[in-house]
């Protein structure tokens, strides 16, 4: 198994955890998509080769999704419970999974 393969299956996995998580959010219906994208396409890139373009535009568009869900105030993605405290820690969670997969989706454009 070569180095594409084992990243692309690990992020997948990742993701397909990510979606496990959401069914207890205010709103699952919107965020396992997301991360169910995601996976896919991490899958996808495991055993087939995705368009370049498509990593990439997808890279775009969770980057600009992650900017656009940053809190208007950090208070941290961690109180004494996983539970969310507050708007601004369920922001902050959102976001920093959608720069996540924005991230994912640059690293798996750059393997062959």
């Amino acid at each position: 198994m070569n180095l594409t393969k084992v990243v692309a299956l690990t992020l997948g996995i990742i993701f397909v955890s990510f979606v496990v998580v959401q069914y207890n959010d205010p709103d699952p219906q919107v965020w396992m998509p997301i991360y169910g994208l995601a996976a896919a396409l991490c899958f996808w890139k495991a055993y087939a080769k995705p368009q370049l373009a498509v990593l990439l535009v997808l890279a775009v568009v969770y980057g600009i999704g992650a900017v656009l869900q940053w809190p208007p105030q950090w208070e941290g993605v961690w109180l004494n419970e996983i539970g969310m405290k507050t708007v601004n820690i369920e922001l902050a969670r959102e976001s920093l999974g959608l720069a996540c997969c924005s991230l994912a989706f640059v690293w798996l454009s750059y393997l062959k």
